[in-house]
């Protein structure tokens, strides 16, 4: 069963669903025009070989005049060699620019997939994504490479070698064309099965992929719960459903492939029982009955190549499909077609104005008529229980995702109004997942401002109660590469990384989801001492869990029902607000003996 969180689409004429590609065609159309002309030369090279065969045999072979045998047996060799040399010029020529095609694509969707909101990244399997951006352009780019080419170039030569044949003999053309014509028919109904069956196959694919991504990012957990049995099977029931659709497949193309064969043997038959009866009758000379059965049987490898280029037409068609469901996918969040420009420097002054989301298909509002202004310099904690919407709310700052009603202003601008590479300049932003790549310590802090200097570096990971433990690192310090999503770290070092990404730069505006909670309890107590002094200097939002993160911050907003329900100090809400009461009713281990408890 496909993952794909789209209702599969019908699949349409494979034809129409490649002309799409046009447009990557045109700048590279002259080299692979010339690949083109540089087959079809070869064909017609290989074409132009039982004529003079026909020649021999009718003229030195009958006559007895052997003088022009040696220029003729010189031409069969010309042709032949440039046959070959033609067939290599085309290799060269269509390799660059198929490559191109396939790496444009590639780049395209790969921007299109950053364009889109974190709404969609959610609905879609990882392994799908990387299915059409990998395998799927692959198999455009070999189709592209050789399917395409030879399905132009051979449907012309056998048109050419047809024609070749009636001007031979008529008789015997007719019977080869009475055994091709069935070949059209086969090979559409076979195509038109194939079409569905491989799109199915690179659907499973993609959900192959998808768990294989899964089991390999989550070993760890697979190992600690004792799952890795049941992943086994999931993944083997998962490669057997696409082993079955690949055998079913394969059978088609054996059913194709055995009419292939069979059609044309039968029209050769043919060809030697009415060829026989013309020579006999004196209707029909050696040398042309020769020539029609060399024809005829050059002509049998374009005919069989034409309905297997329609199968990979099909496959193609069908990847090209894949590529454009994920292209057609709008996004949601983009530039304003008439941007403001923000104040300069920026203040940070945030507001939410009666703002209200709700999650594509989600029968309830997340948030509904959230207000709430986080006035310049200022830090702000956002308390409220798990799924209250924190997470969604500091979402719309970055425009990660948009209010469905309601607008946020930073400065006095709404977000949407502002170019996103300025509202982003803008701001600093640490998530609860510290997602981290598997680059150096250098290139995950640096990634907001690639720039950065060695000392900007390396006060950020001060702040972050970082630089310790990344001076430390074996062997390279802050060019160690710390693995896939930096899991050699621990939780508590990856957040300290994202949390000196966040700062780094000193932006106006710091959005800090959770930033301290996988921190120990004397590493969060210096990182709150060095953010303190980032933040006299920021406007901050941050959501906060512990109440020492709370007490952090100038006043507190408490979010439950989808909207803001008090606002005021960390005193005066655990005096006045039973609902934060509760929420920070769970004490600290230092809060038993007071804030002079707290290490140091």
């Amino acid at each position: 069963m496909s993952a794909d969180p789209v209702i599969a689409r019908r699949p349409g004429s494979s034809l129409a669903t490649l002309r799409r590609i046009a447009p990557y065609l045109a700048p590279v159309r002259r080299p692979v025009a010339g690949a083109v002309g540089a087959t079809l030369c070869a064909q017609l090279c290989g074409l132009t070989i039982p004529l003079v065969v026909q020649r021999i045999i009718d003229g030195p072979f009958t006559s007895g005049d052997h003088r022009r045998l040696p220029w003729l047996i010189s031409l069969v060799a010309v042709l032949g060699a440039a046959e070959a040399g033609l067939f290599y010029a085309r290799r060269k020529l269509i390799a660059r620019p198929t490559a191109l095609v396939e790496s444009r694509m590639r780049a395209d969707l790969l921007t299109h997939l950053l364009r889109m909101p974190v709404d969609f990244h959610d609905r879609w399997q990882t392994g799908q994504l990387l299915s059409r951006a990998v395998n799927d352009l692959v198999t455009l780019r070999k189709y592209l490479a050789f399917a395409a080419l030879f399905l132009v170039v051979n449907t012309v030569t056998l048109v050419v070698g047809l024609a070749v044949l009636f001007t031979i003999a008529p008789a015997l053309a007719l019977v080869g064309l009475c055994s091709a014509a069935p070949l059209l028919l086969v090979s559409y109904l076979y195509e038109t099965r194939y079409k569905v069956v491989a799109r199915r196959a690179q659907d499973q694919g993609g959900d192959l992929t998808t768990i294989a991504e899964e089991t390999m990012l989550g070993m760890r957990l697979l190992k600690s719960f004792g799952r890795a049995r049941v992943r086994t099977r999931l993944f083997r029931e998962q490669a057997r459903c696409l082993r079955d659709t690949e055998l079913h497949i394969v059978r088609i193309m054996a059913a194709l492939s055995t009419a292939l064969l069979v059609l044309p043997e039968l029209g050769i038959a043919g060809q030697l029982a009415v060829g026989t009866a013309g020579i006999i009758h004196g209707g029909l000379t050696l040398g042309d009955l020769v020539a029609a059965i060399a024809i005829s049987t050059y002509l049998r490898w374009p005919t069989e190549c034409i309905g297997w280029a329609l199968s990979e037409t099909s496959t193609a068609a069908a990847a090209c499909d894949r590529y454009w469901e994920l292209r057609d996918s709008p996004p949601s969040v983009t530039d304003p077609p008439h941007p403001r420009t923000g104040p300069l420097p920026a203040r940070g002054h945030l507001r939410f104005e009666n703002v209200h989301f709700r999650y594509p298909g989600a029968e309830r509002p997340v948030l509904r008529g959230v207000d709430l202004e986080v006035r310049p310099g200022e830090t702000m904690a956002l308390v409220g229980a798990t799924g209250s919407g924190k997470t969604t709310l500091t979402a719309l700052v970055p425009r990660l995702t948009d209010v469905t009603s309601g607008r946020v202003t930073v400065d006095g601008v709404d977000v949407r109004d502002l170019p996103l590479a300025d509202l982003r300049a803008r701001l600093g932003c640490a998530f609860e997942d510290a997602m981290l790549s598997s680059a150096g310590i250098r290139e995950n802090v640096a990634l907001g401002i690639p720039g950065a200097g060695e000392a900007e570096i390396r006060e950020a990971l001060r702040i972050a109660a970082a630089e310790e433990f990344t001076d430390a690192l074996r062997p390279d310090g802050l060019d160690t590469r710390i693995g896939e999503q930096g899991l050699s770290l621990s939780g508590g070092q990856r957040q300290r990384l994202a949390l000196a990404r966040a700062v780094l730069g000193r932006p106006a505006l710091l959005v800090l989801d959770d930033p301290l909670s996988a921190l120990d309890l004397h590493t969060e107590a210096e990182v709150e001492k060095a953010l303190r002094g980032v933040l006299s200097d920021a406007t901050a939002l941050v959501v906060a869990h512990r109440p020492n993160t709370a007490r952090m911050a100038d006043r507190v907003a408490v979010l439950a029902d989808g909207r803001i329900t008090a606002v005021g100090t960390h005193d005066e809400l655990l005096a006045n607000c039973p609902r934060y009461r509760a929420l920070m009713a769970a004490p600290e281990p230092w809060e038993a003996g007071g804030e002079e408890a707290m290490p140091r």
